[in-house]
Order: structure tokens, then C-alpha cells, then sequence
């Protein structure tokens, strides 16, 4: 991975990087060679972390994206994809393994969904991926699906540390944790300056009863998701919410990231933490509107005539 001579960035998102196959219709599997037939099927962009690239990049923000990749089809697929979308892909080692890819089965109707995935090269980034030049490059860093990336997760807290070091900021998106130990959560907080949760990650992460008592313990600012609801924050000094937006639903892969894309957008922007948990909250519910992660995310023109508080 040579970066030389490549520009500066806004942000730098961490991460996943590999393909969904998003599939609707009669999708629960009957065995035995039964022949069911599908209402629709699309290969998307995917991965949390490719999702908010790709989000920050039609916001506006210079982007990059440190990924692991395979030299396969379905990396190629993610090329293209962050490379239609302006995103700097900076590919790290594979190994030879293959790009990772989700089966995301939907039934009639879009109530629920399956995740089917096999990890290939998302568990492979380490920390010293990223280096002290990489950080250099960039003004802010976010990591996203920690849980799903161990090797990094071991380490994030030293990431974290030589960003501070070097005057760079931090965000923090773990998504669910499937062992539920949150391991290193604690020390990597320390060094997080904004940590984006759901409030079912929030809750098992701090132990406490309700969201604000558990972002209270916290000293990031925290800026929840809260489903359709739009979303709950609490930073240095003061709290705030933002309500969704009413949208005719087609999807909601990939809304968290969006969200993600909107607050990082709009902070990095010089907006003010309030102002920036409404362009979350109007990002994750715009992202809603088409299927997949990326074909609907909001551009900023759309999150700027949404009540007036845009540019």
C-alpha cells in the first residue's frame, strides 16, 4: 500500500469492504431441492464500513477507506463501487484470502431479514496497518464493525492513542459484538472522541439501565441511533435528539452507516454537535429509500433544505 504523494483526507473510515447480495422475495430456505423464486436480487456495495465511506464521500467529505481486499471477483466489485462513489480505496494485504461477502435475505413484505456471511478478508486488517504516515494524511479517523475484525479490535487503543498524538480525531462504530465480550471497549474509549451506537450496543457495552445513564458514564460524546425515532446524543455539556424522517421505506441496509456519514459530514463541516445529530438522524432515513446501502444516501444539498439548518 503506497500512498505517496497522495493527498489529504477528511476522513479516513476503517474497516469492512465486500459485496452484499441482497435477496427479496420467498427467501427462507426449503431443502431438498426445492426450486423457489425470488421478486428481486441485487449486488451492492457492503460492509459498514464501505457504506459510511461512501456516505461521507457524496457529502462532500475527501475520503479514504483502509480495507483488506481480495484480488478476486467480489473485489473487484468493491473497487469499482468506492471508486464510482469517490472514494480512495487503500487495500491492505489479503493474504490470499477472499473478499469477504453477506446473503442478505428478505422476505415479502421487508419485515426482518438474514444475514448470511463469510468473513474472508474483513477479519484481516492489524493495527499496524495504520500507520503514522496514514494518520498524518487524514484530519479524522472512524472504525467501523470492530467486532467483526478482532486483530484490530486488540489494538484499536493504540490507533487511537498516536491519532490524538498527531492531531487527529475519533470515531467509533462497533456494530453488535456476536461473542458479546466487547473486549478492549474500555480502553479504546478512552480514546474515542465520538462513539456511535445503537441503543442495544450502548446498553450491553456500559451495563446501565438506560441509554443516557450508560452515555453519562462515558467520556466521548455519544450519538445513538434510535431506530425511527431519528436519534439521542449527549456530549461535553449538553444533550440533544432529532427526529427521523418520514420516508417510504424500501430498505434499511446500510441506515446506521449513513448516519454515521451524516454526523461525520456535517461535524468535519465545522457544524455544531446539535446540528450534526439532525443531518444523522435525516441521512440514516433518506438511506431508506432504495435498495441497498449506498443507491439512495442523502447528498448535502438534500440534508441542507431539510428545516433550514444546512448551509
Amino acid at each position: 500500500m503506497d500512498i505517496e504523494g497522495a493527498a489529504l483526507f477528511d476522513v479516513l473510515v476503517v474497516g469492512d469492504a465486500n459485496p452484499d447480495l441482497v435477496l427479496r422475495g420467498d427467501v427462507r430456505p426449503r431443502f431438498g431441492q426445492v426450486e423457489q423464486l425470488l421478486t428481486g436480487a441485487d449486488l451492492v456495495l457492503g460492509g459498514s464500513g464501505s457504506i459510511t465511506a461512501a456516505g461521507c464521500a457524496r457529502l462532500g467529505l475527501r475520503t479514504a477507506m483502509l480495507a483488506a481486499v481480495g484480488d478476486d471477483v467480489f473485489g473487484r466489485v468493491v473497487r469499482d463501487a468506492l471508486d464510482e462513489r469517490g472514494v480512495t480505496l487503500l487495500a491492505a494485504d489479503a493474504h490470499g484470502a477472499p473478499t469477504g461477502l453477506s446473503v442478505i435475505l428478505t422476505p415479502e413484505g421487508g419485515e426482518g431479514r438474514a444475514i448470511l456471511t463469510l468473513p474472508g478478508t474483513i477479519p484481516l486488517l492489524r493495527p499496524a496497518d495504520i500507520t503514522d504516515d496514514l494518520l498524518g494524511r487524514t484530519r479524522h479517523v472512524h472504525v467501523s464493525s470492530l467486532y467483526l475484525q478482532p486483530a484490530l479490535a486488540d489494538g484499536l487503543a493504540g490507533v487511537f492513542e498516536r491519532a490524538h498524538k498527531l492531531g487527529v480525531t475519533t470515531s467509533l462504530d462497533t456494530n453488535w459484538d456476536p461473542s458479546e465480550r466487547w473486549s478492549s471497549i474500555a480502553e479504546i474509549l478512552a480514546h474515542t472522541d465520538v462513539f456511535l451506537p445503537n441503543a442495544a450496543e450502548l446498553l450491553a457495552i456500559t451495563g446501565a439501565s438506560t441509554p443516557e445513564e450508560g452515555a453519562k458514564s462515558l467520556g466521548a460524546t455519544v450519538v445513538m441511533k434510535d431506530g425511527a425515532r431519528g436519534a439521542r446524543a449527549w456530549w461535553d455539556g449538553g444533550s440533544g435528539e432529532a427526529p427521523g424522517r418520514p420516508v417510504e421505506v424500501v430498505d434499511t441496509i446500510g441506515a446506521g452507516d449513513s448516519f454515521n456519514a451524516g454526523f461525520l459530514a456535517a461535524r468535519l463541516g465545522g457544524r455544531t454537535v446539535e446540528e450534526s445529530v439532525r443531518w444523522a438522524a435525516a441521512a440514516g432515513s433518506l438511506s431508506t429509500r432504495a435498495a441497498g446501502g449506498t443507491a439512495a444516501q442523502a447528498t448535502a444539498e438534500e440534508l441542507g433544505a431539510e428545516g433550514g439548518w444546512g448551509q
